[in-house]
């Protein structure tokens, strides 16, 4: 919710417009005028007799005003009354009470008359009185004996005071006696009873009556009640009085309504428009009556009506001549009905229509003075000239009287004077003071220079221009130091001189210049305005639902014009934050902790700058479990049924969803609390159902949706009748526990499920299929019975029935049950075993006579294990495997065998006692399969021609190896695959040696097993021929040389110095020319591969150990061939390629690249060696 308060500057400046228009033709003090009362006494003054009294009279006026006064009409000479002075510089009167005047001396009807050389003016009719509070007269007051049901009035009757007292009733302690709509206190200080109660007996009724403004109270002698019930009545007085006295033997009986005040069927009311009107009804009667208010052809004015005095006062404020008519009043209870109607008359004392306004004419100017007035009935205009009456007054030739109006032409500086308008009827009088100030004067503007003025965008902006001159300056505003004067819609002009901007925008900002101008001259200011951006909440104050304890923040993020300092300000429910430190005030927001149920409200984020204020509101509902339910009630109380009722506890702002009833059996299980039922959240009340023979409580938690009231209090016990048991035990079960018993077992009834005292249970069985009769046993306290010496594994009928002191359950439902269980007898026959392949068999059986089981059939298993390796013909642990096929199954698979191997198996029946016999042995053998990889591969003894290959046979050869297979190929220095050869090696061998190899090559090697059923899998290995020994020897020979190593310090200090000039040009902004360097120096045997030429085939030792086809990998025509380097190994390890980058590096001027070439990947992992990094430069 967003609320914008407009506590702005813009309507700041509107009040002061509103004001300087009231006063537009204020003259300034500094120049000739007559005099203008500015303050005096009240018309009726009430002063305190023990106090000074003040009688104010001010005035203003050029030159200042002398004062005088007039008492009750004649002249008042404050010179020969020592107790009277004067303030100085002031027509202010002091009458000196406390120093031993008396203020009844110094009643009367008082007037000051303000003069000076151009008029004067006169104050309103003072009328000063003192403040009475005089004491109740001594009077005996009888005790009041009213009999139980009567009306009675109490009169208070205070002392007549100076203003009237307030009233109030108390008793000896000083506490206000209670009223009610049975006992009332009226308008004219009267205590009401519409009907006595023995408790209003006492004697201690006192009125006291209250005197503000001396700030005494006065208290009148106690009044004693006695209130008689007609019981005690009749017993007091029947010794006394005969049996026709009144008082005989009549009842308290219900009356209908009579109206004690007003008295009569009608009244009538006068009441002063503006005032308050005030119409009291009181009525007597049994009940007590209600009072309703209606007006009679129209309604009750809405906004100003108001009930009070429970309902027996209608109150109207601000009265006007429309609220005349017939109010009616009815006083009604179940008998009947009262009415009275009050005919009300509004009057008015004279208000004003107009009021004279002062008036500045310049010499030959005219004018007009206006005194309109109105009141009930219309009152009288007078006019009076310098407080005389006009028809006396000394003549003015400009002046003419036109009844409510005077004319004035061709002013001249000696038609200056204090006109007073009189306004009189007979409720009051008006009294109104306007001069006429004839002068010539420049204009003036009043408004300081350079004033600032600071307003929000999109809000008025009121420009002052306060001004004075006679005649009456013309005003007229501009803009900006050339600007041209403003006209058009989007400003306002007011008569004062401000200038209206309705909406100001952010371009209005600048200078305004106000030019004022007559006929004596003109004069002009300056005023700036400033428009600033508007405050606002970018993000507001949200809804906020709380569970109690928790902690909840409220943001108020704002934006706002930067040269503005702004200040926020919470609020809860429009009143300031409590004083908690629970409540956190961050800097743009409000942190509540552990919030509680008082917390629940509004709050508001207020925002203040000095010219804008804005606000923006959200609600927090703290919600909890709702309080437990109370006034648990039990009615309707039948043996099997009984209707619970409650009140909901409070709901904590969230609704009730469920209530929940539980019981508890005070008889069977005190203490424990059952679940009974649920009815919904807006259900008060539920029947429920009984059990007989329970001591029932009761008790409900109410549910919502953030969790479970604590549980009512319990409600009254309710013990129900016994009866027979209603149900049977139920888990009725038969099981032996040993081959010749049967355990009967059952679940026990809870307490409350007996019914009665005396539970116990007839436990019943007998063989089925067999033509027996039932035996029987009943046993109390136990939930099991064991019958003896049954046959084994033989079906029962079995039923367990309830009984108590009263009776019988019904008849219990029957089921079978198996007395116990012994091992099987026979093995599974016809075992038979079918290999399905070298890892998987299945194995089949017949099933056994259910007879032999001697128990429920689990089913079968079938427990196997590997006798022998057949490959390797030797024992070894046996480990058996169980494999368990439920049910009556004849068949079953035996997965996870070893190829090449000789299993025996055998087959066992299970029931629930355990396993039978097992069946003979069956030998059964897996097929061949294919072998493991070799446990290794090593190559050894390599020279220029030849490889030594070693290997370990399979870890597991799966069946009779038949041989090895060897495949092979080169791998040249550009990482492709040579041609495949492949050697198939008998399987007894274990080493081979390769011959007629090349030299200073790589061979990759793949090797794998073989059985009669195919190949297994394979491992890989790689391995170098070694270099020829003279090349070796030459080259190593050249590396010692002293010139070579003397060369190769020169060509390494030759590419340092090439690096610093390269990092120097680079830094300087130029560029190394390396592409010229490639074109100049370029190797003739070298040619640039382009950059959308085919690459390289790629060599890859991942996992993928195929063999490469011969030609899969085929050069580009432009790459070195093979024979180009097969003298050294420089082409297929790392070389100098990629030792740097690309700006100045080594491979820029020397290789045949471009300069963002990608280096080729996937290189070889032999790591480089000073001979092959030699060999390069050679």
């Amino acid at each position: 919710m967003m609320k914008e308060m407009s506590v702005s500057a813009s309507k700041a400046s509107l009040v002061l417009f509103l004001c300087q228009m009231i006063s537009a033709l204020d003259v300034p003090l500094d120049l000739s005028q007559p005099p203008t009362i500015t303050q005096q006494s009240p018309k009726d003054y009430i002063v305190d007799p023990r106090e000074n009294i003040v009688i104010q009279c001010e005035a203003k006026g050029k030159p200042p005003p002398s004062f005088s006064w007039t008492r009750n009409g004649t002249h008042f000479d404050i010179d020969k009354d020592a107790q009277v002075t004067m303030k100085p510089n002031s027509g202010t009167l002091v009458i000196n009470i406390m120093n031993g005047g008396k203020a009844e001396a110094y009643e009367g009807v008082y007037q000051c008359t303000a003069r000076n050389e151009r008029g004067a003016a006169i104050s309103n009719n003072i009328v000063i009185r003192p403040s009475r509070s005089p004491l109740w007269t001594k009077e005996k007051l009888e005790p009041n004996h009213v009999r139980e049901g009567d009306s009675l009035v109490l009169h208070c009757r205070p002392p007549v005071g100076l203003p009237p007292p307030i009233i109030f009733w108390m008793d000896n302690a000083f506490q206000r006696l209670p009223q009610s709509e049975r006992v009332s206190q009226g308008l004219n200080g009267d205590l009401y009873f519409s009907n006595v109660q023995p408790e209003d007996t006492r004697e201690d009724y006192i009125c006291y009556a209250r005197f503000n403004h001396t700030q005494t109270i006065q208290q009148k002698q106690p009044i004693s009640v006695k209130v008689f019930s007609m019981d005690s009545l009749n017993d007091t007085i029947a010794a006394n009085l005969s049996d026709t006295d009144i008082f005989g033997a009549k009842p308290v009986t219900e009356r209908q309504p009579v109206l004690l005040t007003p008295t009569g069927s009608t009244s009538t009311k006068v009441e002063l428009r503006g005032n308050v009107l005030l119409l009291e009804c009181i009525a007597a009667g049994l009940p007590t009556p209600v009072i309703r208010w209606i007006k009679e052809g129209g309604e009750l004015p809405a906004n100003r009506t108001f009930f009070e005095n429970f309902k027996k006062t209608l109150k109207i404020i601000d009265v006007s001549e429309a609220d005349s008519g017939n109010y009616k009043c009815i006083a009604r209870n179940i008998l009947g009905s009262a009415h009275h109607v009050i005919s009300v008359t509004v009057k008015a004392a004279p208000y004003w229509i107009t009021a004279p306004r002062n008036l500045v004419l310049s010499p030959g100017e005219d004018g007009t003075l206006i005194c309109r007035a109105n009141g009930n009935p219309k009152p009288n205009i007078s006019w009076l000239a310098n407080g005389v009456p006009i028809a006396i007054a000394p003549e003015d030739p400009s002046r003419k009287v036109d009844g409510d109006t005077i004319i004035f032409s061709h002013v001249q500086e000696r038609s200056s004077a204090v006109y007073q308008c009189n306004a009189s009827n007979e409720y009051g009088y008006l009294l109104a003071n306007a001069f006429v100030n004839v002068l010539a004067e420049p204009p003036r503007i009043l408004t300081p220079a350079n004033k600032l003025y600071q307003v929000i965008a999109d809000s008025p902006a009121l420009l002052d221009c306060a001004y004075f001159g006679s005649p009456k300056p013309e005003i007229e505003w501009f803009k900006g130091v050339k600007g041209s004067i403003l006209r058009g819609n989007e400003y306002v002009f007011h008569d004062n001189g401000t200038l209206e901007i309705p909406v100001a925008q952010k371009d209005s900002t600048g200078t305004y210049t106000c030019v004022a101008r007559n006929a004596l001259g003109k004069i002009q200011n300056e005023v700036q305005l400033e428009v600033k951006d508007p405050t606002m909440i970018i993000k507001q104050p949200e809804y906020k639902v709380i569970q109690r304890y928790g902690q909840v923040s409220f943001e108020c993020i704002i934006k706002h014009d930067s040269t503005l300092s702004p200040t926020i300000i919470w609020l809860k429910d429009n009143d300031e934050l409590p004083d908690d430190e629970r409540f956190l005030v961050g800097k743009d927001n409000l942190t509540i902790m552990n919030v509680t149920d008082k917390d629940d409200g509004t709050y508001t984020c207020i925002v203040n700058t000095t010219l804008d204020s804005v606000s923006a509101s959200a609600v927090l509902t703290v919600v909890a479990r709702p309080n437990p339910p109370f006034d648990l009630e039990l009615t309707g109380q039948l043996e099997r049924s009984v209707e619970l009722s409650w009140i909901p506890g409070d709901e904590n702002n969230s609704p009730i969803t469920n209530f929940v009833i539980e019981y508890e059996d005070g008889l069977h299980e005190p203490g424990v609390w059952h679940y009974q039922t649920e009815v919904p959240g807006t259900q008060t009340t539920v029947q429920l159902k009984l059990s007989p023979y329970v001591n029932y409580s009761f008790r409900v938690i109410a549910v919502n949706e953030i969790g479970r009231s604590q549980p009512s209090e319990p409600s009254e016990q309710y013990l129900t009748k016994s009866a027979n048991p209603d149900e049977n035990p139920s888990n009725v079960q038969g099981i032996g526990s040993e081959p010749d018993n049967l355990v009967i077992t059952w679940e026990s009834l809870k307490g409350f499920q007996s019914n009665g005292p005396g539970l116990q249970y007839k436990v019943s069985w007998r063989q089925k299929d067999v033509d027996d009769e039932w035996t029987s046993v009943i046993v109390a306290n136990v939930s099991k019975y064991i019958v003896s010496g049954t046959p084994t594994f033989v079906p029962y009928e079995i039923k367990v029935q309830a009984l108590n002191d009263l009776g019988y359950a019904p008849e219990p439902s029957e089921v079978i049950g198996h007395s116990g269980e012994d091992l099987p007898m026979v093995a599974p026959g016809n075992v038979q075993v079918h290999v399905i392949n070298s890892t998987l068999a299945k194995v089949h059986w017949d099933t056994v006579p259910l007879k032999t089981v001697r128990g429920h059939l689990q089913g079968y298993k079938v427990y196997y294990w590997k006798v022998q390796n057949l490959s390797r013909r030797s024992r070894r642990h046996v480990e058996k495997k169980i494999l368990t096929f439920r049910g009556n199954k004849t068949f079953g698979m035996l997965p996870g065998l070893e190829p090449y191997s000789s299993y025996k198996l055998n087959v066992r029946v299970v029931n629930g006692k355990g396993e039978g016999p097992a069946s003979p042995d069956k030998v059964f053998k897996t097929p061949e399969g294919v072998p493991s990889s070799p446990s290794f591969l090593r190559i050894t003894n390599p020279t220029l021609d030849s490889l030594t290959l070693e290997w370990g046979s399979p870890t597991h050869p799966n069946g009779v190896l038949t041989s090895y297979i060897l495949k092979f190929q080169p791998i040249n220095n550009t990482h492709e695959l040579g041609p495949l050869v492949e050697i198939r090696i008998p399987a007894n061998e274990s080493s081979l040696i390769l011959k007629n190899l090349n030299y200073s090559t790589r061979y990759k090697f793949y090797f794998n097993a073989q059985t009669s059923v195919g190949s297994g899998s394979q491992i890989t290995e790689e391995a170098i021929t070694i270099m020829d020994e003279a090349m070796a020897s030459r080259q190593v020979d050249i590396a010692t040389q002293g010139w070579f190593i003397g060369l190769m310090c020169a060509v390494a200090l030759l590419i340092l110095i090439l690096l610093i000039v390269c990092f120097i040009r680079r830094n300087k902004g130029g560029k190394y020319p390396v592409k010229e360097k490639e074109d100049a120096h370029a190797d003739p045997e070298i040619q640039p591969m382009k950059e959308d030429d085919g690459t390289f085939g790629e060599y890859s030792d991942a996992e993928d150990h195929k063999p490469l086809k011969k030609g899969s990998r085929t050069p580009s025509d432009r790459t070195v061939k093979k024979e180009d380097s097969d003298d050294s190994l420089v082409d297929y390890g790392e070389g100098v390629n990629g030792q740097f980058n690309e700006d100045g590096s080594f491979i820029g001027q020397y290789s045949g690249k471009k300069e963002k070439e990608p280096a080729e990947g996937n290189e070889s992992s032999e790591a480089p060696s000073p001979v092959n990094a030699m060999n390069s430069f050679v």
